[in-house]
């Protein structure tokens, strides 16, 4: 049956254009899209009310805590989570227990995907052997069962030769590995950014510099072995410059940014709140400024929650003790109205780094509006403004920064291949 979104705001980040139009779906795809209004025929109609439709997002990095620790996130919670966040596609990471690094515990993660979760579901595989940075895993039938791209997550591969013949076995056979940028000796044992704020709350911290020096390898083995390459967080003034010069020398190389570091800084730490703990470390307000800039000019690609659920046990400890991490399925897009209310990101801009770029650099259709692309879009108001309790959050796990923040932007609806996944009462 067709469906008729009408009387919408149509947010199209391949065009960069946000305006007044409508959109037809039929048989999971998108039919026709057009500016104004259109009569409508023999189908459903469903009525905007003048908000925004945009593609629905690509989330590159999402933690499922299956297998291991299914009481922080089962792919049922993280799903539902998914849906009421706008986001149409997870793109999970192996850092579970066991890791995702071999094609039976992939398979066993794709099948409870596929029964639980309402929407789409990839998954990344490790790059080595338990992610212990000394064995590379079978990439390529890893690839045979479904793997979209290889990584060790937050821990770096330390050995340059283990590394460098990873990324050269990758480049065989056009496979996409992404990293973590981060010098592993000096970020040991880090938990803030150093500078002054860092040195009077008496805590450990690592120098921006440990990121520099980190992507600075990365992409020296890049050059030498010609594999695509993705940096999962770009995080600091420093290391802008050395992305610059990769991709002016036409080396496969994009980077990524979490919502955390686009919206929060060092000071949001204040009095040891652990939900303000995530990997890398916040940074400092100038930090956070240049990455807002690099990706409103392009620089840095793509935008992801790094999803990272942690339970109230693994939370509740002294600031240098506590797990990193924290949950954004749902708060990633309003987080991100932030910036739009700012006038520091246009929605185009914001949708071309959470929805184009990430379903691009994956081979994937989806992330555009556009004639013959899935219909997995979703309908929001930027405008509409809401406390956020974390207790009424999809996911399992409730560690989110934002716990009550007051916050602009309300999902109405989410659909997945033309069908609803996700309808605001």
């Amino acid at each position: 049956m067709r469906t008729l979104l009408t009387n919408a705001r149509l947010i199209d980040p391949e065009a960069q254009t946000d305006a007044p139009g409508w959109l037809r779906i039929e048989g999971g795809r998108i039919l026709a899209m057009g500016p104004g209004e259109t009569a409508a025929g023999d189908e459903d109609v469903i009525d905007c009310g003048a908000k925004c439709l945009a593609p629905g997002i690509v989330d590159i990095g999402v933690k499922v805590c299956e297998p291991g620790e299914r009481h922080k996130e089962s792919y049922g919670s993280a799903g539902l989570a998914a849906a009421a966040g706008g986001v149409t596609t997870m793109v999970t990471r192996p850092d579970t227990t066991p890791a995702i690094d071999s094609p039976e515990v992939l398979e066993f993660v794709t099948r409870r995907a596929r029964e639980a979760s309402p929407v789409h579901v990839l998954h990344m595989a490790a790059l080595t052997k338990n992610r212990e940075g000394r064995e590379m895993t079978e990439i390529g039938f890893l690839m045979d069962a479904g793997a979209v791209a290889f990584t060790d997550c937050d821990r770096v591969v330390a050995d340059t030769k283990v590394f460098s013949r990873a990324l050269t076995y990758a480049r065989s056979l056009g496979a996409l590995v992404i990293a973590h940028p981060q010098e592993p000796g000096l970020s040991a044992g880090a938990c803030a950014t150093s500078g002054k704020f860092a040195s009077l709350r008496g805590l450990p911290a690592v120098t921006p510099m440990a990121e520099r020096m980190g992507l600075d390898r990365d992409i020296a083995l890049v050059e030498m072995t010609g594999a695509r390459y993705h940096a999962d967080q770009i995080t600091t003034a420093r290391a802008l410059p050395a992305l610059a010069r990769a991709k002016a020398n036409g080396f496969d190389v994009t980077a990524g940014v979490s919502v955390h570091h686009l919206t929060l800084n060092e000071f949001d730490v204040s009095d040891y709140r652990t939900f303000f703990k995530v990997k890398p470390p916040l940074r400092a307000e100038d930090d956070r400024m240049a990455v807002v800039e690099a990706v409103q000019g392009g620089l840095i690609d793509i935008i992801s929650s790094m999803h990272t659920p942690q339970d109230e046990e693994s939370k509740r400890l002294p600031f240098e003790e506590a797990a990193a991490g924290a949950v954004a399925l749902e708060t990633l897009l309003p987080a991100l109205m932030r910036l739009y209310h700012a006038e520091q990101l246009t929605l185009p801009e914001i949708f071309r780094a959470i929805a184009l770029n990430p379903a691009r650099r994956l081979g994937r259709d989806c992330g555009r509006l556009a004639a013959c692309a899935p219909a997995d879009l979703v309908l929001f108001d930027p405008d509409a403004p809401f406390v956020l309790d974390r207790a009424k959050l999809q996911s399992k796990s409730k560690n989110t920064p934002f716990d009550g923040a007051r916050m602009q932007g309300r999902i109405l609806a989410t659909w997945v291949d033309g069908a609803i996944v996700y309808r605001r009462e």
